[in-house]
């Protein structure tokens, strides 16, 4: 408020002085413009112009001039002939000497003008008007003259206006000055400026500790916070605060929320090849949408733990069901032995060996990651067990994974597949129950085919199994096996395609290409 008050006086000092030179300036004018007019009206007196023409000629001229000096308030009135002899002065003694002055020369050619001269008494501004007769010839020169006022001469005169300019100025700055404070600390929420900028640096360093990275913008989509933690995670250097976020990312879908005019939360983002928890919000103040805020936590590392994880599972599984299995063969080669049926229990080892060792040779000779011959091993065993043939297209071959994919990611997506497809066939009455899987791969496109003869879905259900949290199986399911795996198909930049009927079965179509998009 001090501050306020400081710069509201020094304002009005300000335009006091200007004012003041201003008055100077216009009393300069005025007094030029009278000091003219009397001239003219001196040198337009008959008496005047026959007088400068007489030898003895100030005696007429001396008395009438100090009469219009008198009158007009001026300092002097000097009547010049045209050889510079003086008809009138201010002081008698100076009547009927010469005129010496350079500055009059041009009043001898019958001009008139105004001139500022120092003399005596002080800075004085003279008008200099020519004597012409009634032939129009000139026959002297009327010189008036006043000494200009000087500064505290004019403050004097006008103080009564200044000071009440003063006054009135300073009653209606100090309350314009009241309102603003008032109006500015409102809207910094009642806040000294002190307050807001350590408020500032705290909630800035606050953002960059912070493990999220956090990333703001206003009405205009411009940048107003971007931590460090965000820097790291998009590969930003430098200050891009004040930029465009468009021209500095164009992925964060954070302008969506200001089109949109609504907030997105626990959304996953890919970002090339790093997987984002993604939540979105609208910043208002009072009710006014003023910019948009994004917070973003990198979950590549935790999805590839939890994928991971996944595939351990399934290969736990595997192990589980081929355990059961080798358990039930050698019960039925340990009884085919004990009713003396030695032969068929050759038979039948050979018989189950020979099956074993084609299906291990195929996916050791034509998949050439472990884990996904694993995986497949491991669903024909389960298979087996639910009395499901799991037919593995013999065509099928992977020598390499598609760009943004690793073996995680594809054990994840046949994993989850392919459990679907025992949960819509166990539902099912049919009897010959199958699944057939395939993977074929050039140098353009790697596909991967899974189908079954379940019981397929409605319109409605396909148009919602994407959907995170979506189920038609019983509580206890989460309804995240085909999200993830659409979250996987957008990594890879991959196309999903379903093509289902109720009772018909369902297929599922992967696509990736095979050269970076």
């Amino acid at each position: 408020m001090l501050l306020s008050v400081g710069i509201v006086l020094f304002s009005l000092i300000i335009s006091q002085l200007t004012m003041i030179g201003g008055i100077i300036r216009m009393a300069e004018t005025q007094l030029g413009q009278r000091l003219m007019t009397i001239a003219r009206t001196v040198a337009e007196i008959p008496a005047i112009q026959q007088g400068v023409q007489q030898p003895e000629g100030w005696e007429v001229i001396q008395p009438a001039a100090y009469r219009m000096r008198i009158v007009n308030d001026v300092t002097y009135i000097v009547v010049l002939n045209m050889d510079r002899v003086r008809y009138s002065d201010p002081l008698e003694g100076r009547i009927g000497t010469v005129f010496v002055d350079n500055g009059a020369e041009a009043a001898f050619t019958e001009h008139s003008y105004l001139q500022k001269v120092k003399g005596e008494l002080g800075t004085a501004l003279r008008a200099y008007v020519p004597i012409m007769d009634g032939q129009h010839q000139q026959v002297g020169v009327v010189m008036v003259g006043r000494v200009i006022p000087g500064f505290w001469e004019i403050i004097r005169e006008e103080q009564r206006s200044i000071i009440i300019t003063f006054f009135l100025s300073l009653l209606f700055g100090m309350w314009g000055s009241y309102l603003l404070a008032r109006h500015m600390k409102k809207q910094m929420l009642n806040l000294e400026p002190d307050e807001i900028a350590r408020i500032l640096v705290e909630r800035t360093a606050t953002f960059h500790a912070m493990h999220e990275g956090v990333i703001a913008i206003d009405n205009r989509e411009n940048i107003t916070i971007f931590n460090n933690k965000a820097k790291q995670i998009f590969g930003i250097e430098g200050d891009v605060l004040g930029k465009p976020i468009r021209s500095v990312l164009h992925d964060t879908r954070l302008p969506e929320v200001l089109e949109l005019r609504q907030n997105f939360t626990n959304t996953e983002i890919h970002v090339g090849n790093t997987l984002l928890w993604s939540n979105r919000f609208l910043i208002k103040v009072e009710g006014k949408i003023v910019g948009a805020l994004a917070i973003f936590q990198d979950r590549t590392e935790v999805a590839r733990m939890a994928e991971e994880l996944t595939g351990v599972k399934e290969f736990v599984n595997a192990l589980r069901v081929q355990n059961h299995e080798h358990r039930n063969k050698l019960h039925t080669i340990a009884g085919l032995i004990q009713l003396n049926q030695s032969e068929k229990a050759l038979a039948y080892l050979f018989e189950v060996s020979e099956q074993q060792e084609e299906l291990t040779n195929f996916l050791s000779a034509k998949i050439m990651d472990e884990s996904v011959s694993g995986l497949l091993m491991g669903k024909v065993s389960r298979g087996r067990e639910l009395g499901i043939r799991v037919i593995i297209d013999r065509m099928s071959h992977l020598e390499k994974f598609p760009p943004r994919m690793d073996h995680h990611d594809f054990v994840l997506i046949l994993g989850n597949l392919i459990e679907n497809a025992f949960d819509s066939l166990e539902s099912s009455p049919r009897k010959d129950k199958e699944v057939t899987i395939s993977i074929e791969q050039d140098e353009e496109v790697c596909s991967v085919l899974v189908e079954d003869n379940g019981i397929g879905m409605d319109e409605q259900t396909r148009m919602r199994m994407l959907e995170r949290g979506f189920s038609t199986k019983e509580r206890g399911h989460r309804g995240l096996g085909l999200h993830l795996v659409h979250q996987l198909v957008t990594k890879g930049r991959g196309e999903l395609v379903c093509v289902s009927q109720p009772g018909e079965g369902a297929s599922f179509l992967l696509t990736f290409p095979m050269k970076e998009v």
